[in-house]
């Protein structure tokens, strides 16, 4: 099954010029722990989470109105192709010990985005079917 299958494609973005407060705006109404930080042709340029808003800016004492993205954001997120498959989106996140991954198309540009929860909710859900299908093959034992 390829990464594109199960990504989500409502991704919330931020630019690299916008300030720091704007984008921690964003990320607290549409209820977010992390922005992909684009350039003007959609291709992924950083990724701006909660934790760099706390290591980069609270707990260093800038002023989020005139921080800017680009400079707290983590710079070149490690991205994976839409056709990729999902065992390899793994394999990245695993060495690369990162949580989530932009997904792009054969141009370079955001399309989705895909997180170790959604591998998990359809690892769990796959292993769910299997349940049913053994519990359905498997005789019963007579009391």
């Amino acid at each position: 099954m390829s990464v594109g299958r199960i990504c989500t494609r409502d991704v919330d973005t931020a630019s690299g010029e916008e300030t720091v407060l704007v984008a921690a705006q964003r990320m607290r109404d549409r209820g977010v722990g992390t922005l992909v930080v684009v350039d003007e042709r959609a291709h992924p340029t950083g990724l701006l989470s909660d934790r760099d808003l706390v290591l980069r800016v609270v707990a260093q004492e800038r002023d989020p109105a005139r921080t800017h993205v680009r400079e707290v954001m983590t710079a070149t997120p490690m991205t994976i192709l839409e056709s990729s498959s999902i065992e390899s989106a793994l394999g990245h996140m695993r060495t690369g010990r990162f949580r989530r991954m932009p997904v792009v198309n054969a141009a370079g540009e955001l399309v989705g985005i895909v997180s170790l929860d959604d591998v998990l909710a359809l690892l769990a859900e796959e292993l769910t079917m299997v349940g049913v299908l053994l519990e359905r093959e498997s005789p019963h034992r007579a009391a």
